[in-house]
């Protein structure tokens, strides 16, 4: 069948180097792609939120599954388009409705679902422009550090994690008075702050059965010894060492299993994946966030980990037939380090010319933010490159990416130097 993948990072490019071993992917097209999807597949140069452009290239190229890779699209509403057209809603669309995708699209909407269900989760309360004074109030009766979250989307950005009232005040203030985060911020959720190490979970669901994938951990923060400001990510792992047995039974009892029955309850069309941002405090975990997409760079450490034919789990989704299938995930550690520019996450500069990415052995190169110009290879992003490698245990696996990671190069590279610093 002929396939198309929405998105342009990292997380694109691996579902795109997964897909195309699949004997039942014909034609793989991805929108818009960058430099390393267009070496594996047909990059489309199409707006992720133009749905009528993307109908008209659907109809045109004889697509038959439709892989949306990040947020943006889903929280507006490409599966209700889709499933709304009677030219388009025969086509498998992996991903949930905008319904469903509210769990991700509003802090505020998440949290109240989380409390519906009796989901574990930290205690919060959400505040507007309207009532400043009461979240300066709600704050006093906190302890630091303070936790300030951008109700609606914000690029993986639109949280703070204060240790000082007066600064947590003002930036409230800048939040919801001077829109800091732009609309995403209108609404400003405060919650208590958990200390735990916190880690993800990935499940995949066709909105009744559901799958749980390998687990992953992430480094967010620019700086080593998670310091500075949060970015889309540095690096990640898989497994979570600290995720044994008895914890992941937990996971399923009091978190994926209430949320898939929430979601049956609550009517939303669900054919895709459930990322839970967890904490685990006092061997108990905590959902911090829901996402309702694959997170970048976990997907990079997850699916090379994934045996199993993805567009076949793809089928299974959309057909609501999840129970049916086995996942074979190999035992190996997987372990990725982002190579992002110089100055990110604030201003950096792009068209730099990235040398090395042929000389790579043992690691899969994944892109993120690049493009080709003039035949060069070039950054086009603020994470540009993510290197993974697989290994008996994530050292081993990180040793490896880290050897790799010195022979690429392009002005103003950075890396993390520490991922996995604190297993």
């Amino acid at each position: 069948m002929n396939i198309l993948i929405l998105g342009s990072g990292g997380r694109e490019h691996a579902f795109a180097h997964k897909m195309v071993q699949s004997k039942q992917c014909d034609h793989l097209y991805v929108a818009p792609g960058n430099a390393g999807t267009q070496a594996i597949a047909i990059n489309v140069p199409l707006n992720l939120n133009d749905f009528a452009g993307i109908k008209k290239f659907v109809l045109e190229h004889s697509i038959k599954m439709l892989v949306v890779g990040p947020e943006d699209p889903l929280v507006n509403g490409i599966y209700d388009f889709f499933n709304e057209d009677k030219e388009l809603n025969h086509i498998a669309v992996i991903g949930p409705s905008k319904k469903a995708a509210m769990l991700e699209g509003s802090k505020d909407f998440a949290k109240q679902f989380m409390q519906k269900y009796d989901i574990p989760t930290a205690a919060y309360q959400s505040f507007t422009a309207e009532t400043l004074d009461a979240g300066k109030a709600f704050l006093d009766k906190l302890k630091a550090p303070y936790v300030l979250k951008a109700d609606g989307l914000a690029a993986g950005k639109g949280v703070l994690i204060l240790n000082d009232l007066a600064e947590a005040k003002a930036e409230l203030t800048q939040m919801l008075t001077n829109k800091k985060f732009g609309a995403a911020s209108e609404t400003v959720v405060i919650e208590e702050f958990l200390n735990g190490l916190e880690m993800s979970v990935f499940v995949i669901t066709d909105g009744k059965n559901y799958k749980i994938l390998p687990t992953a951990k992430d480094y967010k923060r620019i700086g080593e010894g998670d310091t500075g400001l949060n970015t889309g990510g540095m690096g990640a792992i898989s497994p979570v060492p600290f995720v044994d047995e008895a914890l992941m039974k937990k996971i399923e009892e009091k978190v994926i299993k209430p949320t898939i029955q929430g979601i049956q309850a609550e009517a939303m069309q669900y054919n895709g994946f459930v990322f839970l941002g967890l904490i685990n405090v006092g061997n108990e975990p905590y959902v911090i966030e829901y996402n309702v997409r694959m997170g970048d760079p976990e997907t990079e450490v997850v699916l090379p980990r994934l045996k199993s034919d993805l567009v076949e789990l793809f089928k299974h989704t959309a057909n609501q037939s999840l129970d049916e299938v086995e996942l074979e995930i190999d035992s190996n550690a997987a372990a990725t380090v982002m190579l992002v520019s110089g100055g990110y996450p604030e201003a950096y500069e792009k068209g730099k010319v990235i040398r090395g990415v042929e000389t790579i052995e043992s690691s899969i190169v994944f892109h993120a933010g690049t493009a080709l110009k003039n035949n060069e290879l070039v950054t086009n992003g603020g994470r540009v490159i993510a290197v993974t490698s697989m290994a008996e245990d994530f050292k081993k696996a990180l040793a490896t990416s880290y050897q790799n990671v010195e022979r690429i190069s392009f002005e103003g590279k950075y890396i993390r130097k520490d991922i996995g610093f604190d297993l």
